[in-house]
């Protein structure tokens, strides 16, 4: 896991180059190294060394030949696979995915994306045609932001890397009235600030002589399409099984300690079951948060699952008051608006094993997404954030003029039932980018690598074919992962509830927090957003969340991240 940077055109400065990397050191700070081709291009990489940690994996790095540099984050899980079939065309001086990757490229083109079981963002830089190829993994664990300006490209892990280093940018008025108004975070391609974008997850770029391309190269909708689609389920069940035990096999794959995040649900269950399936990962430390409140607390459920494995479990306590310095710390680290306090008491976790020594963690996103786990799949509402009948959002505290800017988002429905096309939003455009981006910030922020086992493409593939009713039996969702969990659980395990936010944030924010609160609101008057805001309307607002209107927290919560992020 490191960051990447990079400048392509007829003004690649090396100075500017050093302060993109000095920006994201935190992301590699086990090497920085940089490759200037004089009028042409400046690659840049910060190292955390996870597979293979010798110097001479350090990037960027070069091929045999020293025509290609590449610059490369993220990990290629099935790299050991792949280098079997490599052996005979390249000759490989490293143990490193990063080599295998490069030679890959060489010997496929960018047909080896197709190859690729992993999560990844790079660019690799041709010396001889002076051409830029980058890529970004299917589901888009791994983030590539770009910018033209100066006559350049510039790219970057994060957009610190670009945004007041290599110019100023203002907020994108449209995507943040949108945040606003719908809850959006933006489409694939965009961020909160103008002049600066997204490579979409799955798609890949290349650049030369001025000219920029940018193609999809991951076609999810044919792949699931390949998937047979009338399996029985028993069949489908011990399918499934095996794709993940495979998984977590190869995300395994680490010259550096690895453990995992646990919290009380299905899928923590499922990823603590399989990895004590392998006697030689028994044992490894699990770690949780908690904050004291059993309203919200999972911990009593993840102290259940802990003893049936007896797995050392890292419990990290996460307190009202810790809330705002963490929140200052990670909102320099986010860069665009991130998820609440729930985002904040994960962070404690990477905190915490950056101090034992732990370099990677896995966790069970994803799973929900697969199998239709949110109650909104189940009725006729979509609503993405909040609880009860009421908006999560509150639009009315914008200007007329800011207001009419968002426009509500439309997403692709590229299948022919509600399920599965409400699943694909969520896996491409609303829950899954949103959640891997919050992650990789605040994994990133304590030099962590996180991984994913249940975003294999492959499981995702696989699991979104089969119909409904193995996703959804008598009003509960991922039913045939709740089926497989319960031949390897105690039942009371696999049954467990879909639960609220594992914080009391609607409480804090109201309570403990209400100081901060309103220094934020306050702050917000004379920020550079200040005319953005009815901040009458917005008072009203607050006074009706103080006198009990609290079916949700979201909204008071974008308004503590404007004012972090703007003033």
């Amino acid at each position: 896991m490191c960051g990447i940077a990079g400048i392509i055109g007829p003004n690649p400065s090396e100075e500017e180059l050093d302060k993109m990397l000095r920006a994201q050191k935190h992301r590699g700070p086990d090497h920085t190294g940089s490759y200037i081709d004089p009028g042409y291009a400046a690659l840049g990489h910060n190292r955390l060394s996870i597979i293979d940690l010798s110097p001479q994996a350090n990037e960027p790095f070069v091929d045999n030949s020293g025509r290609y540099y590449l610059s490369f984050n993220g990990e290629i899980y099935n790299y050991e696979e792949l280098k079997e079939e490599l052996k005979f065309f390249y000759s490989f001086k490293t143990f490193s995915d990063t080599e295998v990757l490069l030679a890959a490229f060489l010997r496929w083109g960018k047909e080896c994306l197709q190859r690729f079981n992993g999560m990844f963002a790079f660019s690799i830089w041709d010396t001889q045609e002076k051409k830029l190829f980058a890529a970004r993994d299917r589901f888009g664990v791994k983030p590539f932001y770009y910018s033209e300006a100066n006559n350049n490209l510039y790219f970057s892990s994060e957009i610190k890397a670009l945004k007041n280093v290599i110019f100023d940018t203002s907020p994108n008025l449209k995507v943040w009235a949108n945040y606003f108004s719908y809850g959006s975070y933006g489409m694939p391609n965009e961020t909160f600030y103008e002049e600066i974008y997204q490579l979409p997850a799955g798609h890949c770029m290349e650049f030369s002589e001025g000219n920029l391309k940018i193609s999809k190269w991951y076609d999810f909708e044919s792949a699931v399409k390949k998937v047979a689609e009338n399996l029985p389920f028993e069949e489908v069940k011990a399918q499934y099984l095996e794709l993940l035990k495979d998984s977590i096999k190869l995300r395994f794959r680490a010259d550096v300690p690895v453990a995992f995040n646990i919290s009380g649900g299905v899928d923590s269950s499922l990823l603590l079951a399989l990895v004590n399936m392998f006697e030689d990962k028994k044992q490894i430390n699990a770690y949780t948060f908690y904050t004291g409140d059993e309203r919200y607390d999972e911990l009593p459920w993840v102290e259940q699952m802990i003893a049936t494995t007896r797995n050392p479990l890292q419990k990290i306590f996460f307190s009202a008051s810790e809330v705002e310095e963490t929140t200052r710390h990670i909102r320099s680290l986010q860069d665009e608006p991130f998820g609440g306090i729930p985002t904040l008491a994960y962070s404690a976790i990477f905190k915490q094993a950056q101090a034992d020594g732990v370099k990677v963690l896995l966790d069970g996103q994803g799973m929900d997404e697969q199998w239709a786990g949110y109650d909104y799949y189940q009725n006729s509402g979509s609503t993405i954030q909040g609880t009860g009948d009421r908006s999560p959002f509150r639009p009315n505290v914008l200007q007329k003029n800011k207001k009419s800017l968002a426009k509500k988002p439309i997403y692709p429905e590229p299948f022919d039932n509600k399920l599965q096309n409400l699943q694909y939003r969520d896996l491409f455009y609303t829950k899954i980018p949103r959640a891997l981006r919050f992650n990789d910030r605040i994994s990133m922020a304590y030099s962590t690598e996180l991984r994913e086992p249940f975003l294999d493409h492959r499981l995702v593939e696989f699991a979104f074919a089969p119909p409904e009713a193995y996703k959804i039996c008598n009003g509960q969702g991922k039913y045939l992962l709740r089926e497989l969990l319960s031949e390897i659980v105690p039942k009371e395990l696999s049954c467990a509830p879909k639960r609220p936010l594992q914080t009391p944030q609607r409480e804090w924010l109201g309570n403990e927090l209400r100081s901060f609160v309103e220094e934020q609101l306050q702050q917000l008057k004379t920020s550079p957003a200040a005319d953005w805001f009815d901040h009458e309307e917005l008072e009203t607002e607050w006074k009706r969340y103080l006198a009990g209107d609290a079916s949700s927290s979201f909204h008071i919560w974008q308004w503590v991240n404007a004012s972090l992020l703007l003033s």
